[in-house]
């Protein structure tokens, strides 16, 4: 049964994702690279911070993250810390993309359509390939906001949602 709070919010990871581009933004190419990609990854994504962003747009019903799990165990306590719901995505390939933006985005529509009081979704992802999902969450009347690092976010995605958040802004240290 869905709860009566009218403005809950579903928070979506395209994990992998940020996480690349911030491994990107230390060192251009390190990502890419399969010897750098497929091992056990040092966290660099400050998961409070996002999911603190998310909670300012009213309390956070689902906070489900995509990725390949086996190389982010380094990041078990915050996401265990968040009551973060993980899945757990293995590529067929080596070279396997859009698994998780695939599945995202079934799992979001499905969310959207059974659950009246989801008014906010937030699409952590500087990827384009939301772009269509963002359209059709707001045709059926709910709020998109993305959330994307900032040397990879495409612009049109950004553009997609009623707002738009860059990670290095949410971590910036005060002056």
């Amino acid at each position: 049964m869905d709860s009566p709070n009218p403005a809950s919010v579903a928070l979506y990871w395209d994990f992998e994702n940020l996480h690349a581009a911030l491994c990107e933004a230390r060192q251009e190419g390190s990502y890419g690279k399969q010897d750098n990609r497929f091992r056990v990854q040092e966290p660099l994504v400050n998961v409070h911070a996002v999911v603190a962003l998310a909670a300012t747009l009213g309390p956070i019903t689902i906070n489900r993250a995509y990725c390949n799990w086996q190389y982010f165990g380094r990041y078990r306590d915050a996401l265990l810390h968040h009551a973060m719901e993980l899945i757990q995505l293995f590529p067929p390939g080596g070279a396997a993309k859009n698994g998780a933006d695939i599945r995202l985005c079934l799992d979001a529509m499905e969310d959207v359509a059974h659950h009246g009081h989801i008014a906010t979704v937030v699409i952590v992802s500087g990827d384009s390939d939301f772009m269509p999902l963002a359209q059709k969450i707001k045709a059926s009347g709910r709020r998109v906001i993305g959330l994307g690092a900032r040397s990879t976010t495409n612009g049109h995605w950004a553009s997609s949602c009623h707002g738009f958040h860059y990670y290095e802004d949410l971590v910036a240290t005060p002056c």
